[in-house]
């Protein structure tokens, strides 16, 4: 085969290969919700750009045909691309996670804080007050009954007899 009939070969199967028309594209545009905000959200945008140079960039640096394990332990800028490259994808990661955190938050006392609230305050009434924490036991497990005590009495010694000889 000639390289004019490869290359037109190669040509042919690569504008072959995309499938989608405009409709399409828009409709799974509208149905993900992570690709609708990476449209709309300019700093998830270039957060998501800058891990991709990034991690682009440690892969030629890494792949520059020197040892990798070399690689990987001296190239400070090398080592620089990756943190660069981690940090980007920790910020879009949470500028995606944001949006549902926004929306479940609750502030104010709730139900759960109420009780939590509650139950530290008695706890500190009661261990404070000598009056209360006696009503309240005497409520739980019923009134003390009172208790005199009282010694016993010894029994009275008696000598016994010396037996008779």
């Amino acid at each position: 085969m000639s390289l004019r009939k490869k290359a037109r070969k190669k040509a042919k199967a690569t504008a072959s290969a995309v499938t989608f028309n405009p409709a399409d594209v828009a409709n799974i545009a509208t149905a993900n919700p992570y690709i609708q905000r990476l449209i709309e959200d300019a700093e998830l945008r270039e957060a998501v750009k800058t891990a991709l140079d990034s991690t682009r960039s440690a892969y030629t640096r890494l792949s520059n045909g020197k040892a990798p394990a070399k690689v990987l332990l001296d190239d400070k800028k090398l080592h620089h691309d990756l943190r660069t490259a981690v940090d980007a994808i920790r910020t879009a990661t949470e500028a995606l996670s944001d949006e549902k955190k926004k929306k479940r938050g609750r502030k104010g006392l709730t139900f759960g804080r109420t009780v939590l609230l509650a139950g530290i305050g008695s706890g500190a009434a009661i261990a404070g007050s000598e009056k209360l924490r006696s009503k309240v036991l005497d409520t739980l497990f019923g009134a003390e009954e009172e208790f005199e005590y009282a010694a016993p009495t010894p029994a009275p010694v008696t000598p016994e007899p010396a037996p008779a000889a």
